[in-house]
Formats: structure tokens, C-alpha cells, sequence
């Protein structure tokens, strides 16, 4: 239980950006936890991690870093999205309670969605009789799924210098509108199947669980703020309501459209 006590403690240390400015508690802080939490998860079980546990810590801690200078760097670089970040609802000073409960929340969700492995590793020094077999499946669909959301970012990038009034339904995007959130997920869900081979407790597949889910339930609800800002800046271009009405919001080959009405998604 101690481990899990530190990584509790580093999540809440390096989370504790927020309170330099709301919403770094969901963004740069939740980068540098998660780069946080998988370098100590490594280095606290150094004496029995395995090669496959190697490649998923070096994956999440690559994607944390990566995300963080990302936003650091379209903060000082992008007008449009310093004016999304910097909106009303944003900069409103919040109550102290909520901020709290807010740190709290993300701290303990962080923790959660990088706990699979660690409890693998735990059991493992335990002697337990875990499956190698789950670890490396786990490692193997993370790494796709980081793939993904660089690539992703790279081909929106790229759409966006040619035509940057314009949405992008090209390269990945024609297969989902938001393949960013797609390859989130899909690392998620390798972290998360690790669980099946972790030989695990019940009280470590509820902290897993709840990791996993409250990712998933942050990744639809970033998709439905990105579908709502879409509507309203190309909501009148014919070719961008044909577009969605065949190309999936945010898993491939899955028929969900939209998310708009769905109000309990809003974060």
C-alpha cells in the first residue's frame, strides 16, 4: 500500500499546477502526472519489471511529456486557443471548495488510470501468478494507440496549413472526426488489460476500473465540446454535415454521430 501511497502523493504534487490556473489541473498537470507516475512506477519496482512493462511506462511517460509541452507551446503560439482557454467559464474564480474537490479528483484519477501496470509489477514481487501474456498485449495496443494521436495531430497540422478555415476529413479523419481521442482511448484500454493477467484484487480492479472509466467519460466529453465548437464555426457548410453524418464521432466503425445532447457529458 505504501507505493501507492507516493504515487498518490507525486500525483497530487505535480497536479497541484491547477492552482496557478483552473484548467492546467485537466491539462498540463494531467501530462506531467501521468510522465510522473509511470517513471516512479518504474522505478519503484526496477528489481522486477519486465520488458513489456518497460515499453508501456516508456509509452505513457513519452505521451505525458509530449501532451504537456504540446499545450505549453499552443498556449504561447495560437490565438484561437488561447481564446477557447482563456473564455468566461475558465478564468471565473472558483470556489476554494471546488478547486479541492477538483485536485482531489483528478489526483486520484491519474493514479487510477496508471495502476494496472503498477499492481502488475506489485503482485509479480508478491509472487503471484500473474500472465506475461495481458503485460505485453497492454504495451503493444498503448503503443498504437500514441501512434495514433501523433499521426493524427501531425495530419490536422498539416490540413490546417493548406486550408486552416477549413475542418479535416482527411487521412485519419475519414475514418473517425476526432482520431486524437480515439488513440487516447486505445492506450487507456492497453493500460487497462493488463488487469486481466495482473492477478489482481478486487479492491485493485476498483481503483483500476474507476481510472479507466472516468478517462473514457473525459475523452467523450472532450469530443462533445470539440463537436460543439465544430457546429458552430462550420455548422453551415454543407459538405461539413455530410461529413458527419457518415464518419463516427470518436471510435471507428461504432455508429455514434453526436454527443451534443448528451448533457451529462459536460465537463
Amino acid at each position: 500500500m505504501s507505493y501507492l501511497l507516493l504515487l498518490l502523493a507525486l500525483s497530487f504534487a505535480v497536479s497541484a499546477v491547477g492552482w496557478i490556473y483552473f484548467i492546467y489541473f485537466f491539462s498540463i498537470g494531467y501530462g506531467f502526472a501521468i510522465s510522473t507516475l509511470s517513471l516512479a512506477s518504474a522505478i519503484i519496482f526496477r528489481d522486477v519489471i519486465t520488458i513489456p512493462a518497460v515499453i508501456l511506462f516508456a509509452v505513457l511517460f513519452i505521451y505525458g511529456i509530449r501532451l504537456a509541452m504540446y499545450l505549453l507551446l499552443r498556449e504561447r503560439r495560437s490565438s484561437s486557443y488561447k481564446k477557447i482557454l482563456y473564455q468566461p467559464e475558465n478564468t471565473t474564480k472558483k470556489p476554494l471548495v471546488a478547486m479541492f474537490m477538483i485536485w482531489i479528483s483528478c489526483a486520484l484519477l491519474y493514479v487510477g488510470q496508471v495502476s494496472p501496470a503498477t499492481f502488475y509489477l506489485h503482485n509479480l514481487a508478491m509472487g503471484e501468478s500473474v500472465n506475461g501474456v495481458w503485460m505485453w498485449i497492454g504495451a503493444i495496443v498503448a503503443a498504437l494507440g500514441v501512434a495514433i494521436e501523433i499521426v493524427a495531430d501531425a495530419q490536422k497540422s498539416a490540413a490546417k496549413k493548406i486550408n486552416a478555415h477549413r475542418f479535416v476529413d482527411t487521412g485519419l479523419y475519414r475514418l473517425v472526426r476526432c482520431p486524437n481521442y480515439f488513440g487516447e482511448v486505445l492506450m487507456w484500454t492497453g493500460s487497462y488489460v493488463i488487469m486481466f493477467g495482473a492477478a489482481a484484487t478486487l479492491w485493485q480492479w476498483v481503483i483500476a476500473t474507476l481510472g479507466y472509466v472516468g478517462i473514457v467519460y473525459v475523452m467523450f466529453s472532450g469530443a462533445r465540446r470539440l463537436e460543439l465548437r465544430q457546429v458552430e464555426t462550420y455548422g453551415s457548410d454543407p459538405e461539413f454535415q455530410s461529413y458527419i453524418k457518415r464518419t463516427p464521432l470518436i471510435l471507428p466503425f461504432v455508429p455514434i454521430y453526436s454527443v451534443a445532447k448528451h448533457t451529462w457529458l459536460k465537463g
